[in-house]
């Protein structure tokens, strides 16, 4: 196969935060936003399907360790501070996902429109995480 990098790339196919409390995260993102988790390994992951991606959430000491003999090659990987993902909304459910974080407790922490006028929401898990939800228009690049 030959071609230009961005001619053979289709997308993000998975992207990660870090958090320590694992199970603060599963309550979050499992529990609060409701996504199906996949795969966990105690201590040091737990992932979840997000629409065609996977959300990993890793526990970033955990990932900066070396591998054991005979595990998979991996490289060694984690991040120090608060990281960023942004979850695709439908502009039509912008409002029930607003509602929705607030009945469970989330404070948002902002809530605007983009010159687009494209709306995003912002929130923290329980990691301090930035955690945005906005509507896939929000990168659409005007013709």
């Amino acid at each position: 196969m030959t071609g230009r990098a961005q001619d053979l790339i289709g997308g993000v196919l998975e992207t990660s935060v870090y958090a320590d409390d694992l199970e603060a995260a599963r309550g979050f993102y499992g529990g609060v936003l409701g996504l199906t988790e996949i795969m966990a390994l105690k201590g040091r992951h737990v992932f979840f399907r997000c629409g065609p991606g996977v959300l990993l959430v890793f526990r970033a000491e955990a990932t900066q360790a070396p591998h054991p003999p005979g595990a998979l090659p991996v490289p060694a990987h984690g991040a120090v501070g608060a990281g960023h993902v942004c979850l695709a909304v439908p502009e039509a459910g912008m409002e029930a996902i607003a509602a929705h974080l607030t009945a469970a407790g989330v404070a948002i922490e902002s809530d605007f429109r983009w010159p687009s006028g494209v709306r995003s929401i912002y929130v923290r898990d329980p990691a301090g995480n930035s955690v945005e939800f906005a509507s896939p228009r929000l990168w659409e690049m005007p013709e």
